[in-house]
């Protein structure tokens, strides 16, 4: 399955910065920033700042199977980078 990844950068609460991809296999910017504000909204980041600003198209790529299952499953998978729980 070919995927896009969109690079994430996200200011927490405590004023960290937060960087991560949205990886999903819809290419479109508006699904990704949704994506992005579900999974912060699971971890109780609700008011972060998420917008095309924020949340970029980098690349689109391969995926293992573990990723496609996610996919497969919620719709998007998150790569935690920096800074994330």
């Amino acid at each position: 399955m070919e995927v896009h990844v969109y690079d994430t950068y996200v200011k927490a609460q405590d004023g960290h910065t937060m960087h991560f991809d949205v990886i999903t296999n819809i290419q479109d910017n508006a699904k990704a920033i949704e994506f992005a504000k579900q999974w912060l909204a699971n971890i109780g980041e609700n008011d972060a700042k998420v917008t095309s600003e924020e949340c970029q198209f980098c690349h689109s790529q391969g995926a293992p199977e573990p990723i496609v299952n996610e996919i497969q499953k919620n719709g998007f998978f998150i790569q935690k980078m920096e800074g994330c729980p």
